[in-house]
């Protein structure tokens, strides 16, 4: 019963001999604060975690369309309506192909 309400009496941090427990709390007051520390910097990465891969997906969504977009135009039948506007047509004979015969 002496201990207890020595103990409620904060008697412990008082007496001579409470350098020791004053070290061991402020040890252990530090190693909290540090787990406290240490558990924010980790949720701010998973947060920065999880933006950066909404950014990744949108930017790959964003690929895919232009991608098609690209592969639309670049049919020959978009281009052949684009080059018949401004009166430009195909030929009508195969180019020519000419070859070298290099021999020395």
């Amino acid at each position: 019963m002496n201990n207890f309400l020595s103990f409620l009496n904060i008697d412990f941090l008082i007496n001579d001999d409470s350098f020791k427990n004053w070290r061991m709390i402020l040890f252990i007051s530090i190693l909290a604060l540090l787990m406290i520390s240490s558990a924010h910097n980790a949720e701010d990465k998973i947060f920065k975690i999880a933006q950066l891969n909404e950014n990744i997906k949108e930017l790959k969504a964003e690929f895919v369309e232009n991608r098609a977009y690209l592969m639309d135009l670049k049919m020959e039948s978009k281009i052949y309506h684009k080059l018949n506007r401004i009166n430009i047509k195909p030929a009508n004979k195969p180019p020519i192909r000419i070859l070298i015969n290099d021999k020395r």
